[in-house]
């Protein structure tokens, strides 16, 4: 952690100090980062609980946010289009807290197409600028003969999460007062007969085995959720991804092409992602194949940028369920919620996934039966239908993922 002692609980302040009802936030990645900070800004006393936080998939992303240029569809478009639309206030707040930029930019993403037919069969064509050839060429200098117009989608852009926006999220908590507990991970939830979470029972990284009661927490372990909640359709898909480095403002545009997308920065660092292994499971490292699938897509699409410098490699594992849409909001435990499942739009999702779950939490401190209240409490009427379309019980009964899941205390 960036700053921060990760051998211990740090930074803010901690529950002897007289934090009342405080939140755990299960993850230390940018969802659960992103709802801590949320959380502290409303006066809740938060601490977050991570394993190794390096290896979440918000540390790896490229940063795109683009639920136009992705051919989002239904509740999911309407999902991206409400988080995209907070994202300016969501970063002003953390900016304002940390003093550090997060590196957010309107750059607008290009998506091209071999034919016009492709193109015009695109999902989200109607809410993107057409492009012919030669429009296509002045929007991206160098762009792969193989590609005969675009669709340029200039209310989509990036941020750059690697090096700034994980930065500033962590120094924002930290000035809100969030507790950290790095190197700590959580074996098991705890629940009484009536499914009432009670606390976890963790595995400390001074090696010993405790348990910490709770009344509320948050669970945001991205591709490894379901190891909490077994029944609950998590799963990882690998992603390897590479950077190079460009001259500056070399492409201005993020170019988002068939298997392979081309990030660049304003310093000209270009991010190449990203492989989507879902076969891989848990797998570390870097394979050839995956590299020389980068590769071949970076090639076909820019051509020029195949001679750039190279900067880094690595991989990372992105939440995945049945219908690649996330877990928001209650769960079948009381006192539980969920923040999982992002898969390949956890950073376009963290501003509305933070305000949502840190509206429902704090409408619902004390504790609340799950029902309808508690799935929409503090929310507008607009976004608790919206919200609706991503709770857990889409996929299986209560009974399902909490058989199992908690130990009764």
């Amino acid at each position: 952690m960036t700053g921060l002692r990760t051998d211990q609980v740090s930074a803010g302040r901690s529950f002897a100090d007289g934090g009342a009802d405080p939140v755990l936030v299960l993850g230390g990645g940018l969802i659960g980062l992103a709802i801590a900070h949320q959380l502290a800004r409303r006066g809740e006393s938060v601490q977050v609980l991570s394993r190794r936080r390096n290896e979440a998939a918000g540390f790896v992303a490229a940063g795109m946010l683009a639920p136009h240029a992705e051919g989002l569809e239904g509740a999911m478009l309407a999902l991206g289009q409400r988080s995209l639309a907070l994202l300016p206030q969501w970063v002003g707040q953390i900016e304002a807290d940390s003093g550090l930029p997060c590196g957010l930019l309107r750059s607008g993403i290009v998506v091209p197409f071999a034919t016009s037919a492709e193109r015009e069969a695109y999902p989200t064509a109607a809410l993107g600028e057409p492009l012919d050839r030669a429009e296509l060429e002045a929007e991206i200098p160098g762009i792969g003969a193989g590609f005969g117009c675009g669709l340029l989608f200039a209310q989509d852009g990036q941020i750059d999460n690697r090096r700034q926006l994980m930065r500033a999220l962590e120094r924002a908590c930290v000035e809100r007062g969030v507790a950290f507990a790095e190197g700590t991970e959580v074996l098991e939830l705890l629940s009484d007969s009536e499914r009432v979470l009670r606390g976890v029972r963790l595995i400390g990284a001074d090696g010993l085995v405790r348990s910490l009661p709770c009344r509320r927490a948050v669970l945001a372990c991205g591709a490894w959720s379901a190891s909490l909640l077994p029944g609950l359709p998590v799963v990882p898909i690998k992603g390897q991804m590479l950077s190079l480095q460009g001259p500056r403002r070399a492409l201005r545009r993020v170019l988002f092409g068939p298997g392979t997308y081309l990030v660049p920065r304003e310093d000209g660092l270009l991010v190449v992602g990203a492989t989507s292994e879902p076969e891989a499971g848990f797998a570390t490292g870097l394979t050839p194949r995956g590299q020389q699938q980068l590769e071949a897509g970076l090639t076909a699409l820019l051509p020029e940028a195949a001679s750039w410098p190279p900067m880094e490699r690595w991989w990372g594992f992105r939440p995945g369920t049945p219908d690649r849409a996330p877990l928001l909001g209650p769960s079948p435990i009381n006192g539980l919620w969920l923040a999982t499942g992002h898969y390949r739009n956890g950073v376009l999702l963290a501003a509305i996934t933070s305000h949502w779950l840190a509206a429902l939490m704090g409408s619902q401190r004390g504790g609340a039966e799950l029902g309808e209240r508690s799935r929409s409490g503090g929310l507008t009427a607009a976004d608790a239908a919206l919200l609706a379309s991503f709770h857990w019980d889409r996929f299986a009964s209560p009974a399902e993922i909490a058989q199992g899941s908690t130990r009764h205390t």
